[in-house]
């Protein structure tokens, strides 16, 4: 069973006795990426996000080729970020189980 918790650690256990425990790499914010959601006001809404989903998203504004693709996505987070209650255009419940309200 994998369990990952809210700063970013994997636990694995393959029994009830045994935990294995690796901590994921967080990306470094690039300089376009911070703008931008400092910008529109959003980047204490990322910083309090699970590391998890702050790594997510950064990866995946990073493996764009153009950088057409590369704004659209950042405007797709800042848009999330700003609702409040998706993740990945998926609805996003906070530790308390609730709905995130923008």
């Amino acid at each position: 069973m994998l369990e990952i918790s809210a700063s970013g650690k994997v636990r694995m256990r393959r029994s009830p006795h045994e935990v294995l425990v690796h901590t994921l790499p967080h990306a470094p914010m690039p300089a376009d990426v911070r703008h931008a959601f400092v910008g529109h006001g959003v980047i204490t809404a990322f910083k309090t996000r699970p590391a998890y989903q702050q790594a997510d998203y950064l990866r995946w504004i990073e493996r764009t080729r153009l950088a057409r693709t590369r704004r659209e996505r950042i405007a797709e987070v800042v848009d999330e970020l700003q609702r409040g209650n998706r993740f990945m255009k998926a609805p996003w419940r906070n530790r308390q189980g609730l709905m995130r309200s923008a």
